[in-house]
């Protein structure tokens, strides 16, 4: 085959490639393009599905109106900290749980089984199972506590503080087998040769955990935390059936604000707004621990 015919060749492989794959990228680009393009159009106008005609752009003013509210920052303060202690905690007992599920014993698959079937689950149905739960005439966490442990009931869902908690706890259930999965997978890539050299060396599980079996699985490990913290960002169907923001807005996270803003109130433009500030949110907080995770690779 002579070197044109060798190119045309490898034009035309090119071409039908393309051809296979225009259909995928056509729909990617009208499901994922043309949404995002639409919401940052948007949150340039006063504007909502139901008074389109009384459409009219103000430029940043949605924006404006956003960071300048306190109403705002309590959100975002209240986002932060939900996001810091659910994350945080999934994030140690999932380390935790792995580890100990390393160990050999009777029944291990049928453990790791039970202990990852609470992610499986719809969070629509973990926020209703939770809200039975925890409630205080008739839920069984009350009565455990009250009963057996002869502490006065608890309004969890009805007191803002314990309110915050009720969801951390909820959310905790649900998510932190996932980081259990993870970890795992992360323990399980370690070389056993490394175990094998420390354990002649006479090192204890201590020190095998901190020096060798941490520092190895820790891209993994923070590659499991940025999932968490994009999709913590992002709550809602959990908080909405568990304590439908309330009590008051107590646990109204941003993107609960975003839905009532948008399909409650029906300011399009205003969530709009608020849905690309917290696109930049996730985005930052996200860079930040890709960069940590390239520095954890190269090492």
């Amino acid at each position: 085959m002579s070197d044109y015919d060798y190119k045309k060749y490898e034009r035309n492989e090119k071409l039908i490639k393309l051809l296979f794959l225009w259909p995928s990228l056509a729909i990617l680009l009208f499901l994922i393009a043309y949404p995002f393009v639409m919401l940052i159009y948007y949150s340039f106008f006063n504007f909502s599905f139901l008074r389109q005609a009384n459409t009219k752009f103000i430029g940043l003013t949605n924006y404006l109106l956003i960071l300048t509210d306190t109403y705002t920052w309590e959100r975002f303060i209240f986002t932060f900290k939900y996001v810091g202690l659910s994350v945080s905690i999934q994030f140690i007992l999932g380390i935790l749980i792995a580890w100990l599920l390393q160990r050999n014993f009777r029944g291990k698959d049928a453990v790791f089984t039970v202990v990852l079937m609470p992610m499986m689950l719809c969070p629509i149905v973990v926020g209703l199972l939770w809200r039975y739960m925890f409630n205080t005439e008739w839920g069984i966490i009350n009565y455990f506590l009250h009963n057996f442990l002869g502490f006065a009931r608890i309004e969890w869902l009805g007191v803002e503080q314990n309110s915050l908690w009720a969801t951390i706890i909820a959310n905790t259930w649900m998510w932190t087998p996932f980081m259990v999965l993870l970890a795992s997978a992360a323990f399980s890539s370690v070389p056993k040769h490394l175990y094998e050299a420390a354990s002649v060396d006479r090192a204890s599980g201590w020190f095998k955990f901190t020096n060798i079996t941490l520092p190895l699985s820790a891209p993994i490990l923070v590659l499991a935390l940025i999932f968490r913290l994009m999709d913590e960002m992002k709550q809602f169907d959990l908080i909405y059936t568990l304590t439908g923001g309330g009590p008051g807005d107590a646990t109204q996270t941003v993107s609960f604000t975003l839905y009532k803003t948008a399909f409650q109130y029906f300011y399009t433009g205003e969530g709009s707004a608020w849905a690309f500030i917290l696109l930049i949110i996730i985005i930052g907080l996200s860079s930040i621990l890709i960069r940590l995770l390239n520095y954890l690779s190269e090492r």
